[in-house]
């Protein structure tokens, strides 16, 4: 029974990657009508996940894969708990709508394929983030987001912007993902742990480390970057250059909340500590106060809204580092209840955008006649998303002021920025919601009309969810919210928080919020142009950084190519000697590891002696010759001797490698040589000679010292025993070497037969260059300039 429910979950997982392989496909017979199909494979995996729910909220966990590397306890796992499960079903329930969407708000486009493989692969990459259990699974995933959101940001690649768009947020996010990978290694590092199911429930061991700040700050950096907090979180604005189906998913259920999901998941063993409780609120916190300051400034539709997920991204981060009973599940009702009300806010824009050609707000009004259905759906979303009854919105604004309020400094100074930026992310809600909607009509660059159903249906079916999951908060709380807090916070939670306010703080704060949203909401020409100026005041932000970050490293690289690889082959060369020489001497030097001198071997025989002999003459006749051509047979002298050395000493093998190495390097330089002009000699300085001798003085000191101290270790006779028991019984052969030349390191040979074989085919392609005179050169070029100048005259 587990291996069924394994596999199919392992099938759950992969399918929308299979519909990103046949989308290019699907679409070329179907058109835009290949949604209707494609959206079945999100809906399959949200099926196969849905059916999790009653086993999760009796308090289990599911945990299953495969193993992949188990000597360093590396697997293809998932584990699914009441926050992982939560994530996998927003992913994919939110994906089959966002598909639909896609149909109808991209259809004619050329490219409209490729734009559905993209959005799959994004889609399953994300979904594989949340529900990855080993850390090695969980980087691959978190990396794929950053690649397949790179490839749909920069949809439009033919548009400048659309390109600094994706290379920006790749950047961002693979830096921090980079960050999150040291981090991951210094927790296996400290706990000695690879799986998720495990670390939450390791205690106090991550915290009661020396490294845990370290492995803190790297995780918050990757976590940061995903989830564009202050100061990262320019990459998200910038991002509204993808199509709108990417900006609707992006934003509610992909890409920005996987730093919330990886900190809601480490908060059972990384939370609770003095750092935790200060960096996340304080970032958190600013964050929420930038966003929805920058978001008032704007006018585009998705871009109002674009700032109000970096503001919703931060109350996530400031709750979830918060500390307070009520903070995490504070956390956990307003990460579903944005989910759902910016999914549909950003299909609404979509669809006005769609159906007017505009997203200037200032350009609309009075749409509410043409466009009926989608009005609903913003206004349904928008009141939630001001945390108004009686939607989910209005549960989890009276949890965070439930979370919040305190006598405390920390808690008032908290509280007020919740109020503040609740009240501006009010403002816009009913911006983006009733201003395109309400009063007069205006012409617009397209005629207005409701969308089709594919466009309409996403949006109106979250805002309806969202209506729904508070009028029947019991069954919500029971089924996602209860288990997704207790998953988060380590212990069990129960979430209560229902439509019936309780009179108290919270409630009062919550009016407190309205009352200051309505204010600024009724003066917002007049808001928008107050942010404006204090924004020109402050100067360039952290966006127009990045460009200063990007061009400076630019000129950086530029300036060290040219130092590093200057074009020179002699300082290539002599780099790379100088650092060998420096590797081979030092440790022995520095680690007192020299090699006990040998004494001179007193049976040497005369024949030996005179063949050592004849490699110091053939060495120094390289060192005194007056060309190249002599230079290249000497060295080959100095060679074959070596070739006759090895003979006399009991490596025949080697001696006929060495034979045919040294062979073919003479025919292959002297050929290369008669291409070129052998008659000048190498003129140097003193200066020069003395370098390069040292040079070639340290190396060669080097390997002999290496190679001394090798053979006076003792000789471990591991392999040699493992290939004499098995090259005759595995591979047949009763010739040992033979047997591992061309069986056990069958592969290393064809490697090394395959270099041989380009380099050959480059030295016969130089050889068979024609070497043009350059007066023969000249002449041709002039005549073909004549031929020109008389076709000229002709006309």
């Amino acid at each position: 029974m587990f291996e069924n429910v394994a596999a199919v979950t392992l099938m759950a997982l992969f399918l929308p990657f299979a519909g990103a392989l046949l989308a290019p496909f699907l679409t070329a017979r179907l058109g835009a009508n290949a949604a209707w199909v494609l959206a079945l494979a999100p809906l399959a995996s949200f099926a196969h996940f849905a059916g999790f729910l009653p086993a999760i909220a009796a308090g289990e966990v599911v945990t299953g894969g495969y193993a992949w590397v188990p000597s360093l306890n590396l697997s293809f796992s998932w584990f699914l708990d009441g926050l992982s499960l939560t994530f996998a079903l927003l992913v994919t329930g939110i994906g089959t709508l966002i598909m639909l969407y896609t149909g109808g708000y991209m259809k004619g486009h050329p490219q409209l394929g490729r734009f559905f493989s993209f959005m799959l692969m994004f889609m399953g990459s994300m979904l594989g983030v949340v529900v990855s259990d080993s850390f090695l699974m969980l980087f691959v995933f978190w990396e794929l987001t950053s690649i397949t959101s790179f490839l749909l940001i920069g949809f439009d690649h033919e548009r400048a912007a659309s390109r600094r768009a994706a290379l920006q947020a790749l950047v961002v996010t693979g830096g921090g993902g980079l960050a999150l990978l040291a981090g991951l290694i210094f927790i296996w590092n400290v706990t000695g742990l690879t799986q998720m199911s495990l670390l939450v429930h390791s205690g106090d061991l991550l915290r009661e480390s020396p490294f845990y700040a370290a492995a803190l700050i790297l995780v918050l950096g990757g976590a940061f970057t995903k989830s564009a907090q202050f100061p990262f979180h320019f990459w998200l604005p910038n991002a509204m250059e993808a199509p709108t189906p990417v900006s609707a998913y992006l934003h509610s259920a992909t890409m920005v909340k996987a730093g919330v999901y990886l900190l809601m998941r480490l908060n059972p063993v990384m939370g609770g500590t003095p750092a935790w409780e200060i960096l996340l609120p304080l970032f958190g916190g600013v964050t929420l106060l930038v966003g929805a300051v920058l978001a008032i400034r704007q006018t585009d539709l998705k871009l109002m809204l674009a700032y109000t997920t970096v503001a919703s991204l931060g109350l996530l981060v400031m709750l979830t580092g918060f500390g307070s009973p009520y903070a995490i599940e504070a956390a956990v009702l307003y990460l579903v209840a944005h989910s759902l009300f910016k999914g549909a806010l950003f299909m609404v824009a979509g669809i006005i955008d769609h159906e007017t050609g505009t997203r200037d707000v200032t350009r609309l009004s009075g749409l509410r006649s043409t466009m009926p259905i989608t009005f609903v759906a913003a206004l349904f979303a928008a009141i939630s998303m001001a945390g108004l009854p009686p939607f989910f919105g209005f549960l989890a604004k009276e949890e965070i002021y439930a979370a919040l309020a305190g006598g405390d400094p920390r808690s008032v100074l908290f509280t007020a920025v919740a109020i503040v930026g609740n009240a501006l992310m009010f403002v816009i809600a009913f911006a983006v919601a009733l201003k395109p909607f309400l009063g007069a009509k205006v012409e617009t660059p397209k005629h207005a009309h409701e969308g089709p159903v594919l466009l309409w249906l996403g949006p109106l079916t979250l805002s309806l969810i969202g209506l729904a999951a508070a009028v029947f908060s019991p069954l919500a709380h029971a089924f996602v919210t209860s288990p997704m807090a207790s998953a988060v916070a380590g212990e069990a939670e129960t979430v209560t928080v229902g439509l019936v306010p309780h009179i108290g703080v919270p409630l009062a704060l919550s009016v407190l919020t309205v009352v200051l949203g309505i204010l600024v909401f009724l003066g917002l020409a007049r808001a928008r142009a107050i942010v404006a100026r204090l924004l020109d005041a402050l100067g360039p932000g952290p966006d127009r950084g990045f460009d200063h970050f990007i061009a400076g490293l630019v000129r950086l690289s530029w300036r060290v190519t040219q130092l590093v690889q200057n074009g020179r082959l002699e300082v290539y060369i002599t780099a790379t000697f100088l650092l060998l020489a420096v590797v081979l001497l030092v440790p022995p030097l520095v680690g007192g590891e020299l090699p006990v001198m040998p004494s001179w071997p007193s049976g040497i025989r005369f024949h030996e002696l005179a063949f050592f002999i004849i490699a110091v003459v053939g060495l120094l006749a390289v060192l005194v010759a007056k060309d190249r051509l002599t230079a290249i047979v000497s060295l080959g002298i100095q060679g074959f001797a070596v070739a006759v050395i090895f003979l006399l000493f009991g490596a025949p093998d080697l001696s006929f490698t060495q034979f045919m190495v040294e062979t073919l390097s003479v025919v292959i330089l002297a050929l290369v040589m008669t291409r070129l002009r052998l008659s000048p000699s190498d003129h140097r300085t003193w200066g020069q000679v003395l370098a390069d001798g040292a040079i070639a003085i340290a190396g060669g000191l080097g390997f002999a010292l290496m190679l001394l101290k090798s053979t006076q270790a003792p000789f471990d006779t591991t392999l040699t025993d493992f290939f004499n028991a098995y090259s005759k019984v595995v591979a047949h052969g009763a010739n040992v070497v033979n047997v591992i030349i061309v069986d056990f390191r069958g592969t290393d040979t064809l490697g090394e037969i395959s270099v041989v074989m380009i380099t050959g085919l480059a030295i016969l392609a130089l050889i068979r260059i024609r070497v043009v005179p350059i007066a023969a050169a000249q002449a041709s070029v002039a005549g073909i300039r004549r031929k020109n100048a008389e076709k000229e005259s002709r006309k």
